[in-house]
């Protein structure tokens, strides 16, 4: 685990922290001293686990909503602004798969959805948070891929495949360009991790026969991705890494 003052004093921004990979991610910053922004979502949730709410009392957390799809980056936007004077660290995490759609059966609003969540938010995000990174001695962005990036997905997933893809290419042409103001951009990719996006979108069977053929013989943790997101964005761990995507999958990617 990392020194609990790797990021003291930072200011951190974690989209789609609510859950899975982000909360976890969000758990972790906590840990190592950062004040963390957490978006949570179109709402906060009741069922939210303690460690954020007592994290929130003491000042160090704090927890947002805003949708992507109805205008929400810029509200987002606005409530880091309030909060923070700088940003050292964003975390572009929120997407969905939204569902499973069939090539010849996906509609213009399906597809339109798919793209605003993965793609479009991070292009705004980063935008809008460009200003405040700026501010920061060593800031970084680590955004949020996949494997089916590189793989195409399983059936139903091209869209959200081809959005991940997206991602992984911008990061790295936004890494070139942001190099000079010393603004560091990588990505990480999980493979297929044991959280509720893949009690929604996939079957039991599938996980299991997708477990049997991953080296390390089991689906993944949110536990297991965390420390790479923090791995990239500390300065003193990885200052010289920049237009990287770290795969996180257990050898998965390998087979």
């Amino acid at each position: 685990m990392f020194h609990p003052a790797l990021f003291k004093g930072m200011n951190v921004v974690v989209t789609g922290g609510s859950r899975g990979i982000g909360l976890e991610v969000a758990r972790q910053f906590l840990d190592c001293g950062a004040r963390v922004l957490v978006h949570m979502g179109r709402t906060i949730a009741t069922d939210r686990p303690d460690f954020l709410d007592i994290a929130a009392n003491e000042g160090r957390a704090y927890l947002a909503t805003a949708d992507f799809l109805a205008g929400g980056v810029e509200n987002l936007a606005d409530e880091v602004r309030t909060r923070f004077d700088s940003l050292d660290v964003l975390i572009n995490n929120a997407g969905t798969m939204v569902g499973r759609f069939p090539v010849a059966e996906v509609s213009d609003d399906e597809y339109r959805t798919i793209v605003e969540l993965n793609q479009t938010s991070v292009v705004r995000m980063t935008r809008a948070m460009l200003p405040l990174l700026r501010k920061s001695v060593h800031p970084a962005i680590v955004n949020t891929v996949s494997i089916s990036a590189r793989t195409g997905g399983s059936a139903g997933s091209s869209i959200y495949s081809a959005t991940k893809a997206f991602v992984a290419t911008y990061s790295k042409a936004l890494a070139r360009e942001l190099a000079p103001e010393g603004i560091r951009v990588n990505c990480v990719s999980p493979g297929t991790i044991a959280t509720d996006f893949h009690q929604r979108y996939s079957t039991p069977e599938k996980l299991e026969a997708t477990r049997k053929g991953i080296p390390l013989g089991r689906l993944g943790t949110a536990e297991d991705c965390a420390p790479a997101y923090l791995f990239l964005a500390s300065h003193a761990l990885s200052g010289y890494i920049t237009g990287q995507v770290l795969e996180v999958n257990g050898g998965q990617l390998i087979c």
